[in-house]
């Protein structure tokens, strides 16, 4: 899993029928500061966040099937959690 801020949302009018009850978001990783890191991800969102949420992200193909309950969905990004709070230890 991986820390991230959602920073949009993608519409897709024609999708597979695995997603169509799902809303896809834009994530940027982000560091262990909390910084963005490397490229934005499209992820379908399992807990109802929202654009500038920290969510965490689970961006594996197997584990985000196994989610799904569908070995065939094609799924490898998806939120599984709303972050309240960081605290980092110096």
């Amino acid at each position: 899993m991986t820390l991230g801020r959602v920073v949009g949302t993608v519409t897709a009018t024609a999708k597979h029928t695995v997603l169509v009850s799902h809303k896809l978001l834009m994530v940027s990783p982000l560091d262990g500061k909390g910084r963005p890191r490397g490229s934005s991800l499209v992820a379908l969102d399992m807990v109802q966040a929202g654009v500038g949420d920290t969510v965490l992200v689970l961006d594996e193909g197997n584990s985000a099937r196994t989610i799904m309950a569908d070995s065939s969905a094609p799924v490898r990004t998806v939120i599984v959690g709303i972050v309240d709070s960081v605290d980092r230890t110096p």
